[in-house]
């Protein structure tokens, strides 16, 4: 399985990493984009099962990459990781198309329940 991770900051990236690393295993296909426009891009080209989204980025926000994701892919696997948990930014992230969020910092008792309900755990 492909897994894109977009965060604007390499810390958030890492732990994200480590946390499904170690939920769905080592021999897993990661990609890392660092703003919204990156991660339009990349997933233009690899076409990951399950994208994970920071909503505040330089360049591009999340909420505009998953935006512009789920309206060329209507079965794109989005989730927000993010520290802004408030209602009206869930809300608007769901508009756009994220399946899911997790609150920052993503481990692995917050990302297995968003797994398993994806089914891709």
């Amino acid at each position: 399985m492909k897994y894109l991770v977009c965060d604007d900051s390499k810390m958030a990236r890492k732990m994200l990493i480590k946390a499904l690393k170690a939920l769905v295993g080592e021999n897993i296909e990661i990609v890392e984009a660092s703003n919204g426009q990156e991660a339009v891009d990349i997933y233009e080209q690899i076409s990951p099962e399950v994208t994970f989204m920071d909503l505040t980025m330089p360049i591009m926000s999340g909420f505009d990459a998953v935006k512009i994701i789920c309206e060329k892919d209507k079965d794109a696997k989005i989730i927000v990781a993010s520290a802004d948990i408030q209602e009206g930014s869930m809300a608007k992230a769901k508009e756009n198309g994220a399946l899911g969020f997790i609150k920052k910092p993503v481990n692995e008792e917050n990302l297995k329940p968003v797994l398993q309900k994806l089914k891709v755990l």
